[in-house]
This record gives C-alpha cells, sequence and structure tokens, in this order.
C-alpha cells in the first residue's frame, strides 16, 4: 500500500510540475536580459511593451539545430499571422554569437534579447526551459496561454494563435 501511494504521490508531483502556467514567476519578471543595444532590460519592462499584443515568445540560440531547422516554420507562422507580435529570446553563450544568428537567420524587425548566463541560467530556471526552441503565447492581456511548446508544436501554435485572433 505505502508503495501505491508513493508512486502516486511521485505521479502528482511530477504532473504539477509541467502544469500549464498562467503568468510567469516573480522570479522571471524580475530577472535581467541584455538586449542588441547593450543594455540590461528586466523581463518584467519586455512583457510591458507587448501588453495589448498577442505574442510569441521565441526561447533560442544560434548553436541549437533544431532552433536552426524550425525557422522556415517560425517564418510560415509570422506570414500566417501578421497581427502577431514576436519577441526572441537568445541562450547564446556569447553576444558576438547571438548577433550573428539573427544576421544569418534573417530575423530582422523584431525585439531580441539574450539571457546573461545561458539556458541553465537564472533566467532559464525561472521559466523552466529544460528545451530549446521553446514558444510561449501570451494573450492580449498579458495571459500565458500556451507555456511549454516546441518546434514540434506549430500546428498547436498556429490554432491557439488563430482562436486568440477571433478573440
Amino acid at each position: 500500500m505505502k508503495k501505491i501511494a508513493l508512486i502516486f504521490v511521485a505521479f502528482i508531483a511530477f504532473s504539477c510540475a509541467k502544469a500549464q502556467k498562467t503568468e510567469f514567476s516573480k522570479t522571471a519578471l524580475s530577472e535581467t536580459l541584455l538586449s542588441l543595444d547593450g543594455k540590461q532590460v528586466k523581463f518584467q519592462d519586455i512583457l510591458k511593451k507587448q501588453k495589448g499584443k498577442t505574442t510569441v515568445i521565441e526561447v533560442w540560440a544560434s548553436w541549437c539545430g533544431d532552433c536552426v531547422k524550425a525557422m522556415p516554420k517560425l517564418k510560415e507562422l509570422q506570414a500566417n499571422n501578421p497581427n502577431v507580435a514576436y519577441v526572441f529570446l537568445s541562450m547564446d553563450k556569447t553576444p558576438e554569437k547571438w548577433k550573428e544568428g539573427i544576421e544569418k537567420h534573417q530575423l530582422n524587425g523584431y525585439p531580441h534579447f539574450m539571457a546573461n548566463d545561458g539556458m541553465k541560467g537564472n533566467f532559464g530556471k525561472a521559466i523552466d526551459l529544460d528545451w530549446i526552441p521553446r514558444y510561449i503565447i501570451i494573450d492580449k492581456k498579458g495571459k500565458i496561454v500556451v507555456y511549454r511548446a516546441i518546434e514540434t508544436d506549430f500546428d498547436k501554435i498556429n490554432d491557439t494563435l488563430k482562436k486568440l485572433e477571433a478573440i
């Protein structure tokens, strides 16, 4: 009986850890990221600029093969959803590699920021980052609608954006 109870508790704990979040933690909101102009910007200030817009946040890195592989699908998503805002958060190791990646993959014209301490650092932990590319969708009110989507979830992402546009 104790084994069954222990398995049940472990299952509940794991399920809750992967649950859909509707807002970012205070820790995530207070973290700073590097902007293209070299300034440190709080994540909460990045989000404030998106208020009133449906927003897709892409967490990526120039060294990430899955991120590069997903770029054509992302560009298709952008073309099919022109009223959606996009914000790119890089997990690159250096600003130089990050900026080279933006140019190489023609991601100009969008807000870009880089985590100061990489994928496994404070910001990555604060947003439960376990895989990139990672997509987070935020509605016009600032509520997280999709907290964890990856490169194989583009149908889900597109369907969610269409539903949000209909609202």
